[in-house]
């Protein structure tokens, strides 16, 4: 289908990554939901599909990446992102639109730094310790009405 003035073909994901119009796959059937009589008769509901382990421009670590972070969301190597919270068919396809490029962003982004062990400082142990004390204190006071 080709993309309307409203949504356009290319969907930019990172500053280095466009997923070109080509490769998304859209789907339209009828939605639940609110809508009244047109519920019935608009194909309101959205189904956005791309294959990212296909996607021009990724290297070999992104591939790997999305393949790890996807994976228990791709079906035979596709992603498909479904929309179906507006009544109108442009609403859901910005929406899916926007969900899977925020799907790819996530996938994409480099693992976080890994956290430096620290040991606890001698005045957090003391706290820890009173704090442990104080409870227990309160805990044996509570007893002994016999």
């Amino acid at each position: 289908m080709p993309a309307s003035d409203d949504t356009p073909g290319d969907l930019p994901v990172t500053g280095s990554l466009v997923v070109p119009a080509g490769a998304l796959s859209w789907r339209f059937s009828r939605s639940s939901g609110p809508g009244g009589q047109g519920v019935n008769t608009a194909d309101s509901r959205v189904e956005l599909s791309v294959s990212p382990l296909e996607l021009p421009g990724l290297s070999e670590a992104q591939r790997s990446r999305l393949q790890q972070r996807l994976g228990g969301r791709l079906v035979d190597g596709v992603l498909t992102i479904a929309a179906s919270e507006h009544r109108q068919q442009l609403r859901n396809r910005q929406a899916a639109r926007e969900r899977l490029a925020a799907v790819l962003r996530a996938a994409l982004a480099p693992p976080p730094p890994a956290r430096r062990r620290t040991t606890p400082t001698r005045g957090s142990q003391e706290r820890r310790i009173a704090a442990k004390k104080r409870r227990g204190e309160l805990k044996r006071r509570r007893g002994g009405w016999d």
